[in-house]
Formats: structure tokens, sequence, C-alpha cells
């Protein structure tokens, strides 16, 4: 009789102490920056490194809509009559996403939240136990300015260049094929001054709002690529 009691004892006390165990820390990480930051690129070296994955709230959208799932018919709704997505709608998109079992371990977010109250309605909806922290891509105006209306693209091979960091040997010529660079509308620079303007006045204030939290963490995004993620990379380790 002890024996089976001490049986039971054994095999029940781990079981229970498993249900009862605490989720492991959830590693948060939200991406900020001004359009050509670079945010993309830190937002690969950063799935990569924490194993952890990049989920962006413009292909959250599209796939949502792409599969027809409930969420996504009715933002279409809203695109469809030229209306902006209401907020609740968004963060519903996203907590279905995060609630996978892939983001049990953390996940890393671009393109969200893009205003305070986003980020607020976010922050209600986090696990005390979850990790937050922001990383923003500090570039400023003028770069910017010059790393979107600078690019040009070969129309024949799409080979990328840059008219003030990466300029073809011939002004107006593709290196590879001879044929004639283009520019993209939405390159051009009315259209990144009015990006800029919108960036300023809803995306910018969130730089303030996390910092008052003491979760932001400012990084010099006008370095090369490579230098910004090892100066990245000390900083997230520094904050853990």
């Amino acid at each position: 009789m002890k024996k089976y009691f001490l049986f039971l004892i054994l095999f029940i006390f781990p079981l229970t102490s498993l249900i009862s165990a605490d989720p492991a820390d959830q590693q948060i990480y939200i991406l900020l920056g001004p359009p050509g930051s670079g945010k993309g690129t830190q937002a690969a070296y950063i799935s990569k490194e924490k194993q952890i994955p990049h989920i962006s709230t413009g292909d959250l959208f599209r796939e949502n809509i792409r599969q027809g799932t409930k969420l996504g018919q009715t933002a279409q709704t809203y695109m469809n009559d030229g209306k902006l997505v209401p907020d609740a709608l968004v963060i519903d998109m996203l907590l279905d996403r995060v609630s996978k079992e892939d983001c049990q371990k953390g996940y890393l977010l671009d393109g969200f939240p893009r205003t305070v109250d986003q980020a607020k309605a976010f922050d209600s909806h986090l696990s005390k136990k979850s990790s937050l922290k922001v990383i923003y891509l500090d570039v400023s105006d003028d770069v910017v300015m010059k790393r979107i209306s600078g690019r040009e693209s070969c129309k024949n091979c799409g080979k990328i260049y840059n008219r003030y960091f990466q300029p073809p040997k011939q002004e107006g010529k593709c290196d590879q094929c001879g044929s004639t660079l283009v520019q993209r509308d939405d390159d051009k620079p009315e259209v990144v001054k009015n990006r800029l303007t919108t960036y300023a006045s809803q995306t910018k204030p969130l730089i303030d709002y996390y910092q008052s939290k003491g979760v932001l963490i400012k990084v010099n995004g006008e370095q090369k690529p490579e230098a910004i993620w090892i100066e990245l990379k000390e900083k997230i380790l520094l904050s853990n």
C-alpha cells in the first residue's frame, strides 16, 4: 500500500507541477523607424538571431484577405470603401496571429503600432510575463530622401542603383545590360515628403511614448546595415 501511495506521489506531482508552471517569458520586439530606415533588413537579422517570427502587418492583412478569413473579409469591406481599417480590427487580426504556436517564445512586429492609441491598446493585451523591447532606427529626413528618391532600377534586368550611394557608371544606364534606368512613382521626392509628413505626425510620437516606459532602444540607422546590426545586437544583449 505504501509503495502504491509513493508511486501516486511521484507520478502525479510532476504532472501537476507542469500544469501549474508559468509559461516561459515571451520576448516581443517592435521595430520603429521612418520609411527607408532599413527596418526590413534588421528585422531579418533579429528574427534569425532570436529564432522568432517576423510579423509584418501589411503581410498579415494580405494573408487574411487571400485566405478569406472572417477578419480578412471584414477588413476588405473597409478597404473597398476607401476607409481606414479600425484599430480594433487591426489588433484582433494581430492577436490572432501571435496566438499561434510559433509565437510562444516571442515575435517581432514591423509596421505596428502606427499610433499611440494602437500602442496603448496592444499594451493592454500583453501578459505580465511578456518582455517588450522597442527598437528605433534613427535616420534623418535628408538621408531618407536620398535613400528613397535616389533609387533607380533597370527596366530590363531589374538591378537597383542609388544615384547618391551606389550610382551607375553612366548616368541613367544599367551597368549590366545598358538599358535605361527608371524611378518608381512612389520613390519620387514629393511622394517621399508626404510619407515623411505622415510618419512625423502619426508614428514619431510613439518614440516618446515608449521612451517614457523605459523600453526604447535607439540605434543609429544611418550606418551600413552590417554596422547597424552590430550596434543593435550589443544593445539587445545588454537590455536582456
